[in-house]
């Protein structure tokens, strides 16, 4: 069982240095947004003139903060949220009830997918990383992943559970995930009985489920920026990078926890994310002859990832790598220092 991250004493002091609050705006501003868009939607004139302009420009902004979400669940399940590992768990089980996806088995699912990227292994990336999905399989489905991706989500992080072949033998990480799913059914029966009951079902999809839906649709985007297309199993290679440049990236990297920043993540999942950029330079500096997939605009790298999401949504095999390279003989279940080396161990 690996429920807690294990860092060196190194990795834990960069942990107790860096500052994350600033980073967290994005999860009481979007309650803030939530709050007030409910405020607007209890008006009589709710749905005309400027209360509607208002209430649209509440969901654009909420859709925005929620997105964040994603990215303070993904640090949540590295466990470099917070420098008390406790608060990193909760805060990530609270971030997973809101989402509709158990914690822990977003942690199970992410721990493979950076042990095992790209590869039939990586749960993550099901079914563009899985050679048994067919062609015709992926192209309908990379279309429900973006026009459900609520759905979707949960259902891609759910399979390491409901799967038989599910990875995850730890009865006690089985009953975690369990109980998680039903602190999820408390907290949303409860949410919809009221909604049910009070007669408010138009406002609470205008002002919670659109934004939330709208979210999930830029997350979709994002995962398939990082990773769809992309053949090489090495993490540097094997996933798309974009530097924050402009204000408005910059921003966004920061409320995301540099998450853009991806290919240096995926070598060094334990290294917190500021640190992210520099160990990309040390890279380019040691290997000046390689290319790394890195780009400056967020629209160069979706224009990269374009072909594949509607030719041939695929990962590792399924995007052009040998079938023998993707076998990995390690067996992962925690955070590793470096993913280099299951790369090696293979």
């Amino acid at each position: 069982m690996a429920t807690v991250t294990k860092f060196t004493a190194d990795e834990q002091r960069h942990l107790d240095e860096q500052t994350t609050l600033p980073r967290m705006m994005s999860i009481p501003l979007a309650g803030l947004g939530l709050a007030v868009n409910g405020y607007l939607a209890s008006q009589p004139d709710a749905w005309s003139g400027t209360t509607l302009w208002l209430m649209l420009g509440c969901v654009a902004f909420t859709t925005a903060m929620m997105f964040c979400w994603t990215s303070a669940l993904h640090e949540a399940a590295h466990q470099t949220l917070f420098r008390s590992r406790a608060l990193s768990i909760w805060t990530g089980r609270l971030l997973g009830t809101l989402m509709w996806t158990p914690y822990t088995a977003y942690r199970e699912v992410h721990i493979r997918h950076h042990a095992y990227l790209n590869t039939p292994r990586d749960w993550e990336l099901w079914p563009y990383s899985d050679p048994n999905a067919s062609l015709g399989f992926r192209r309908l489905f990379v279309w429900f992943d973006v026009l459900c991706g609520l759905a979707a989500g949960p259902i891609i992080y759910g399979r390491i559970y409901f799967h038989r072949n599910s990875p995850i033998k730890s009865a006690e990480v089985r009953r975690l995930i369990r109980n998680e799913y039903w602190g999820i059914a408390a907290v949303w029966g409860a949410i919809w009985a009221y909604t049910t009951l009070s007669q408010q079902w138009p406002q609470h999809l205008f002002v919670v489920i659109l934004p939330m839906y709208l979210a999930a649709l830029m997350q979709t985007f994002r995962k398939f920026t990082e990773h769809l297309g992309m053949a090489s199993f090495d993490p540097l290679l094997g996933t798309r990078t974009v530097l924050p440049r402009k204000w408005l990236l910059r921003l966004s990297s920061f409320l995301n926890f540099d998450i853009f920043i991806h290919g240096p993540h995926h070598r060094h999942p334990r290294l917190t994310h500021g640190k992210l950029e520099s160990k990309l330079d040390e890279y380019r500096t040691a290997n000046p002859e390689t290319a790394y997939p890195a780009y400056e605009r967020y629209w160069q790298a979706m224009l990269a990832m374009a072909p594949s999401m509607f030719l041939n949504p695929g990962c590792g095999v399924n995007a052009g790598a040998p079938a023998e390279d993707a076998a990995w003989a390690s067996d992962v279940d925690n955070f590793v220092a470096d993913g280099a080396t299951l790369e090696e161990q293979g």
